[in-house]
């Protein structure tokens, strides 16, 4: 029985060796939509091909109306030159009323998506101050960046009494948090972090609410 086998393995192995990849002849237009979806964070080839061919399923008028939300977004949506929270163009930052918040605390946080899963909470009601990134020397990112100025400017013009650094539980995460605890250890303000019940390694996105207000009602001091 063997000896009939064993040839055809033989001769049928070379063959698939042979097989390459299919490669998609897509038009050009499709191509280059498939590539930029591509830069989307989690979205690989297969998914970005998905994505591409749903979107020929709708309506010129819904192409069009996403087309021009895409196209129109980095001036619809702006960063606050004071505070870092993204706003509309067209009104005033909501986070750095100090009529309407309590001027007294000061949340410290790397991305102004974190700003809103502070806010879901209803928990905190300060003031925030995002900074452009967490230290870390390697990809580039130093201290000259953190404008550490600007954030002394509002402690002392808003009379902060307790700066919270809500910085996700990473190296670069407690690196940023104990350079901001030795650069405003002048100030006479109270530096707490928010509690360690946060997974080491996680990012604030993906904490859920529940778990994330714990953290904030048990901060510790740094």
């Amino acid at each position: 029985m063997y000896k009939y086998i064993l040839p055809f393995r033989e001769t049928f192995k070379p063959r698939l060796s042979k097989l390459k990849p299919m490669q998609h002849k897509y038009p050009e237009a499709l191509r280059l939509l498939i590539s930029h979806l591509k830069k989307l964070p989690g979205v690989g080839m297969r998914t970005a091909e998905r994505f591409a061919f749903e979107l020929l399923r709708w309506k010129s008028t819904e192409l069009a109306a996403f087309g021009h939300q895409v196209a129109t977004l980095s001036e619809s949506v702006l960063v606050c030159n004071t505070c870092g929270c993204l706003k509309n163009q067209e009104s005033a930052c909501p986070f750095c009323n100090a009529s309407t918040r309590d001027a007294s605390s000061l949340c410290i946080l790397s991305s102004p998506r974190d700003v809103y899963a502070i806010e879901d909470t209803k928990v905190f009601k300060g003031l925030y101050h995002v900074i452009e990134h967490l230290l870390s020397p390697l990809d580039g990112r130093h201290a000259l960046s953190l404008r550490i100025d600007r954030i002394v400017e509002r402690i002392e013009q808003h009379g902060v009494k307790e700066v919270i650094l809500a910085f996700d539980s990473t190296l670069e995460g407690d690196t940023t948090a104990l350079y901001l605890k030795e650069q405003l250890a002048k100030h006479a303000v109270s530096i707490s972090r928010l509690a360690f019940g946060l997974p080491v390694g996680s990012t604030l996105e993906y904490i859920d609410g529940g778990t994330l207000t714990r953290a904030l009602f048990g901060r510790q001091t740094v």
